[in-house]
């Protein structure tokens, strides 16, 4: 692969950005199974915007890890402004989404904890805040990947 072909650091394709996408993958997963599996989370919508959002990473980020293993097998990183484009698109609304997820979730466990803390038995509340970490951590990495290809894209 020459100079001209080399995939940017976290471009798609590379494996930098293998690495983000399985970090956003992992991340995402980890939020929504604190979040759901033995909770009742579905009495507050913060918690079900969570939900739905992580929802929405897993599969996005899981289908660009796929793309990026193909690209750092074959040796051949992804140069297709368009494709990169809608990449950077779906990476930046996924960001803003998780951030706005990931805020509103940690604001709802401060005022459970703040104002009902009967209403909120510390084991619930600390499975709900590792939620919160787990999605700030994803949006963290989702960001930088679309920072990432943003500029790979402008580089162009």
């Amino acid at each position: 692969m020459d100079r001209g072909e080399r995939a940017g650091a976290g471009a798609v394709g590379s494996a930098g950005s293998l690495g983000l996408r399985v970090g956003q993958a992992v991340f995402s997963s980890a939020a929504l199974m604190f979040m759901s599996v033995g909770i009742e989370f579905f009495s507050y919508t913060t918690f079900c915007f969570l939900v739905t959002i992580m929802g929405l990473v897993i599969p996005w980020s899981c289908a660009l890890a796929m793309i990026d293993v193909y690209s750092v097998v074959v040796g051949h990183p992804l140069r297709m402004p368009g494709v990169v484009a809608i990449v950077v698109v779906g990476d930046w609304v996924l960001s803003i989404l998780s951030l706005a997820a990931a805020s509103s979730s940690a604001a709802a466990i401060d005022v459970l904890l703040e104002f009902h803390g009967s209403q909120c038995p510390p084991r619930l509340c600390e499975r709900y805040q590792l939620s919160a970490m787990m999605a700030f951590l994803s949006w963290l990495l989702t960001a930088a990947s679309s920072l990432f290809n943003l500029w790979c894209l402008a580089s162009r």
